[in-house]
């Protein structure tokens, strides 16, 4: 028997031969990055499509506002996305102590 062998052989005693695994594994790694980009484009816009048409409760908030005390008083109406009739109330009331300094509630009505 005879103990010196090339390279060659060696690398095809530990490896095997080389074609069949450059082959094998090309393939493995083009195709799953194909599929994974393909995925994602189909997915993401069915997600929005669907989140686009779904139903966002209302509540509508009718507010009574002026600057001066005891004087003239605008009716303002304010629509808040939310479910909740006291989150609704003080998100209206912020948004009108932004201009006006005397603020009313008169009512909280859904939509």
């Amino acid at each position: 028997m005879s103990s010196e062998l090339t390279e060659e052989e060696m690398r095809h005693a530990l490896f095997g031969t080389p074609q069949p695994a450059e082959q094998i594994s090309a393939p493995l790694a083009q195709e799953p990055a194909e599929e994974v980009v393909l995925a994602k484009l189909v997915v993401a816009p069915a997600a929005k499509k669907k989140v686009a048409k779904a139903f966002t409760p209302k509540l509508r908030v009718t507010l009574r506002v002026g600057n001066e005390f005891e004087g003239k008083m605008i009716e303002l109406i304010h629509e808040a996305d939310t479910l909740s009739s006291l989150l609704a109330e003080q998100e209206a009331v912020k948004a009108a102590r932004k201009k006006y300094k005397y603020v009313d509630v008169v009512s909280v009505k859904s939509m």
